[in-house]
């Protein structure tokens, strides 16, 4: 994680006297004083303190500046996976101890051990830029992340009350069709018209939906940006932003991994690594995680088409509320290009099935 040190920033945020009165509860470094404490910068919109207590190292994490209404509820909810997944083979950061009451420092937070290690979509240190191979290690380091993942069982790990599971293959397509709908409210939004045959896509997925699903835990927001690697090798470091975590169909996460994987026969703007070179393919990707599964193509399929189509809805908004003034244009106009580009790979799997 790249160091900011704009102390303004965080520092009306977190109290740190507040902070420290409740770890000496916690008996986390009792009585010492809160040392070099800096701002992470990782693409998230939460805010990420580092900083050192009795020569121990911490990273807190907190909602944004600005908090959604759950937001307090999706940091508990990142507290209780995080919980969960100690002892697991699922690469994540290390929990330490969370507060869901925001009356400590203003919102629910949580402590987690700091990660040695460097978001790709960011840059690539020199062994891992310098090498085809280590890049490759590096696209199937990714894939065996989510392979991991799916084999949590989210009963034994305690998580039975994270999202609902009744209905949840039915649920998908209404749901997002209903947010593109939503953005109707919005004053100048282009409309559906101007995305890729939307109506055909929610005809294929409802025609095609699978029968079954197999529940397990999802991270719900899985690829590049989302991982970091280990320094010194093409392994994970850990799976972060945890915040759409929830329980679903695992093949979700390879969905949401196609989705946003780079592919020069689909086309389109994709979360970016330079050099590319050596990254597996999207029928690689596809493959390996079905080979440690042993789920189906044809179930993969329908995840492959599933989720540009939920990836764009999201995405769809920021463009409708630029059209009614909300945010910036250029954000906006930018993010409806990528909407365009997921719906169009939404098509082009329809059409020809990645294996």
């Amino acid at each position: 994680m790249a160091l900011a040190h704009d102390r303004e920033a965080w520092a009306e945020l977190i109290d740190l006297a507040a902070l420290a009165r409740w770890m000496d509860g916690q008996s986390l470094g009792t009585g010492a004083a809160i040392e070099h404490a800096q701002t992470l910068g990782g693409g998230t919109q939460n805010i990420l303190l580092r900083f050192e207590r009795a020569g121990r190292a911490y990273v807190l994490r907190r909602p944004p500046r600005r908090p959604r209404p759950e937001s307090d509820e999706v940091m508990r909810r990142e507290m209780k996976v995080l919980a969960a997944l100690a002892g697991s083979p699922v690469p994540h950061p290390g929990f330490i101890a969370g507060e869901g009451d925001p009356a400590v420092l203003g919102t629910a937070f949580y402590l987690m051990e700091p990660i040695d290690g460097f978001n790709a979509t960011v840059g690539l240190p020199p062994l891992h830029a310098g090498s085809p191979d280590i890049r490759r290690q590096m696209g199937e380091a990714i894939v065996d992340g989510a392979v991991a993942l799916s084999r949590i069982d989210p009963h034994e790990a305690g998580l039975d009350d994270l999202g609902k599971l009744d209905g949840w293959l039915e649920r998908q397509v209404p749901r997002w069709r209903a947010q593109l709908d939503g953005y109707a409210k919005f004053e100048g939004w282009s409309g559906l018209e101007a995305l890729p045959q939307v109506d055909a896509i929610c005809a294929w997925l409802e025609a095609n939906r699978p029968a079954t699903m197999q529940p397990g835990l999802i991270h719900g927001d899985y690829h590049l940006a989302n991982v970091m690697y280990l320094p010194d090798a093409p392994g994970l470091a850990a799976i972060v932003d945890w915040e759409l975590a929830s329980r679903g169909d695992p093949l979700l996460d390879l969905g949401w991994l196609t989705a946003t994987w780079r592919d020069p026969d689909e086309g389109g703007q994709r979360l970016s690594v330079t050099p590319w070179e050596g990254f597996p393919t999207l029928p690689e990707i596809v493959d390996r995680y079905l080979a440690a599964t042993g789920r189906t193509a044809a179930d993969a399929r329908w995840y492959s088409v599933l989720a540009p189509f939920k990836l764009g809805a999201i995405l769809e908004g920021s463009h409708a509320r630029a059209c009614a003034g909300l945010t910036p244009k250029p954000i906006g106009d930018q993010l409806h290009a990528h909407t365009i580009s997921l719906f169009n790979r939404a098509l082009s799997r329809i059409e020809k099935p990645l294996l």
